[in-house]
């Protein structure tokens, strides 16, 4: 199985572009809706998490990783995969990255993300050592993820949030925007109305299930050992009470979940 872990459950629109691009194969999904949101937590607490989470996962069966989660993908990745040094980790960063760099016109690319992967820089220190030519502003939006996980799509409170936002990046006229949060795609449509239609937004999400597609296709050997069929699982440590609706939002349809407990 693929093995997909996020803070909550903005990992399910990673889940939605897997399901997409790789239907065949059966995913293992773990939110960790009890330590939510990551973005502020420190990088102590965000690694020992996500350590306990990729146990888990491969616990369950799952023969590669997907770091649904920015902040995770930003502060722990590299002590996953000193951790887990057989098994292919994804992270959602490099591939949002990439593709920002191939879309941007004016060189001129924004970020948005939880407090804690801002903080890190991660996705700005990844675009300046692909291309020094770029700029690079950044803007933490802590209370989006509250409002996604809430089910507060399209209330004119969140517009006016992220409108506030999205204010200095405008400014800064921006062509790219990086959704660096799994969550994010939910709001895309509105954050597309109001960041304009000359910014391109970059779904990382999209582009974590292209690369891990182009991984497949090449290591043969690896595609193999994944179970194939529709019997996909969902794991949670915390039910959020709004999680039906938002995988309806997500995947179209209502995912049984069931609550674990983790160390």
């Amino acid at each position: 199985m693929i093995g997909i872990f996020d803070s909550g459950v903005g990992g399910l629109t990673v889940v939605r572009e897997i399901f997409k691009i790789l239907p065949q194969y059966q995913i293992v999904y773990f939110g960790d809706t009890a330590h939510l949101p990551y973005g502020t937590k420190s990088k102590e607490a965000v690694c020992r998490y996500s350590l306990a989470n990729v146990q888990f996962l491969l616990n369950q069966g799952a023969k590669i990783i997907v770091i649904a989660c920015h902040t995770a993908s930003s502060l722990a990745v590299d002590t996953l995969r000193k951790k887990f040094p057989k098994i292919p980790i994804f992270d959602v960063v490099k591939p949002g990255i990439k593709q920002a760099l191939e879309v941007t016109k004016n060189k001129k690319i924004g970020i948005i993300g939880t407090l804690s992967t801002i903080r890190s820089e991660a996705h700005k220190k990844a675009l300046l050592s692909l291309n020094q030519g770029v700029e690079v502003f950044s803007q933490a939006c802590p209370l989006l993820v509250p409002l996604v996980e809430e089910g507060w799509i399209n209330r004119s409170e969140t517009r006016r949030i992220v409108k506030y936002y999205l204010r200095h990046l405008k400014q800064k006229q921006i062509d790219t925007l990086i959704l660096a949060c799994t969550h994010y795609p939910l709001l895309e449509n509105l954050i597309s109305s109001i960041a304009g239609r000359r910014v391109t937004l970059v779904d990382p999400a999209r582009e974590v299930a292209k690369e891990l597609k182009e991984f497949l296709e090449k290591n043969k050997d690896i595609a193999q050992t994944l179970k194939k069929g529709k019997d996909h699982k969902f794991f949670v440590s915390d039910v959020p009470y709004k999680f039906g609706e938002l995988s309806r939002r997500c995947l179209g349809r209502v995912v049984k979940v069931e609550q674990v407990r983790i160390e």
